[in-house]
């Protein structure tokens, strides 16, 4: 994944509403007004909503006749869990390994390749 891909995911994420449209997406696809619905919002901010989580291609959209049914693609994930997984050996369930992990942080300095 691409720089760019990943900071489009990250943004689509960063949204509350964008999240809970993911995590819903995951269970079943849905239409554009069934989500607009849970979320209580309406139908032109669902659109927006919608809109940045296709260009970050997290969501894939199906046209029937007048109905748009959304669905989860989940290869935006799969690029950001990639990108996560290079600080995994620093996770413990604890919590000293991201005390540990700051630590090397703070040793090699910002920017320091690791």
């Amino acid at each position: 994944m691409h720089q760019s891909e990943l900071d489009g995911v990250i943004f689509a994420l960063a949204n509350s509403h964008r999240r809970e449209m993911v995590r819903v997406l995951g269970l079943q696809p849905c239409t554009i007004s069934q989500l607009a619905k849970m979320r209580d919002l309406s139908l032109p901010a669902m659109h927006k909503h919608v809109a940045v989580l296709e260009q970050s291609g997290l969501v894939s959209r199906r046209k029937v006749g007048r109905t748009n049914t959304l669905t989860l693609d989940a290869s935006g994930l799969r690029g950001l869990q990639d990108w996560l997984g290079q600080f995994h050996t620093w996770w413990g369930a604890d919590g000293a390994s991201l005390e540990n992990y700051q630590l090397h942080l703070d040793s090699t300095g910002p920017g320091t390749p690791q």
